[in-house]
């Protein structure tokens, strides 16, 4: 398969962006930068975004409140149904209209937005690739501007991604494919900056999402996209799922595997941060 055989890319260009904000229906831009521990992206947001941007926050409109959510769930537990479609409703998303996503610069933030609205149903929805820094990099324009809010019709039904609970997280690593997306020490157990305990779920193989990257901070050729996961078993038609600290960074996992031609890997959402919240569960360290 060629870069060109695989469609429907969940990821756009500047140039390409550029050109679709020019043209009779422009796509709904959504504005998702985000940095673990701040500052609010809404500050960023406030400095400059792309022109028609509406500015949607990680924590309390791409997640439940952890207060408000089981320990089970994971720090970035995710949004119910109505309470997303809201938010999106409130940016102009509708069901007819495409939605370009972009955060600070690796698209990880903003794959959370593009796997919540896929797995609610809406088909048309990107990345912008290299996101705000790639556009600003590009000489593309950006605005202190805050466009009005709109009134999309997006309603969200779940189901449209497949999901693993902690069982299946389980037994898809001992009979299939799980691969834990942080960085390596973290997988190893050598050190866990954010997590009480450290180490990942037995059986789990590591891919740093970080790796997915090239040196510009765009994501890597396709092709080398599928021989970095192909090398892990990753392959189409094989049983796969992702998982991070909280969800987050797995969803972009999700997303680049589907850029390589591994379409439908399945998301453990509540990932380490919820794996380690039963003391039943075992963990693993090393390699």
């Amino acid at each position: 398969m060629t870069d060109t055989e695989i469609p429907q890319s969940p990821v756009i260009g500047t140039a390409e962006l550029a050109a679709a904000l020019d043209s009779a229906q422009p796509p709904v831009l959504l504005d998702i930068r985000y940095k673990l521990g701040g500052p609010p992206g809404i500050g960023w947001y406030r400095e400059g975004h792309l022109p028609g941007a509406h500015f949607v926050d990680m924590d309390t409109r791409l997640s439940t409140p952890v207060s408000d959510a089981a320990a089970v769930e994971g720090r970035h537990p995710l949004p119910g149904a109505d309470a997303f479609a809201a938010a999106m409703r409130a940016a102009g998303v509708s069901a007819d209209r495409d939605v370009v996503a972009y955060d600070i610069a690796d698209g990880i933030a903003a794959a959370r937005a593009w796997w919540l609205l896929r797995y609610f149903g809406h088909d048309r929805v990107r990345v912008l690739d290299g996101g705000f820094a790639a556009w600003t990099a590009a000489g593309l324009p950006v605005t202190t501007d805050v466009p009005e809010p709109e009134h999309g019709d997006f309603t969200a039904k779940p189901g449209s991604l497949p999901l693993l609970d902690a069982d299946q997280a389980a037994r898809l690593a001992r009979e299939g494919v799980l691969i834990d997306v942080r960085a390596a020490e973290r997988f190893r157990g050598e050190t866990e900056p954010i997590d009480p305990v450290a180490g990942h779920i037995p059986g789990a193989v590591n891919a740093p999402e970080t790796e997915a990257l090239g040196p510009d901070g765009l994501l890597l050729p396709a092709a080398e996209l599928r021989a970095r996961y192909a090398a892990l078993g990753a392959v189409p038609g094989a049983a796969v799922g992702a998982y991070c600290g909280s969800g987050v960074t797995a969803a972009h996992a999700v997303l680049v595997l589907e850029r390589s031609g591994v379409p439908g890997v399945a998301l453990y959402a509540p990932s380490w941060s919820g794996w380690i919240a039963d003391p039943e569960r075992p963990i693993a360290t090393g390699e």
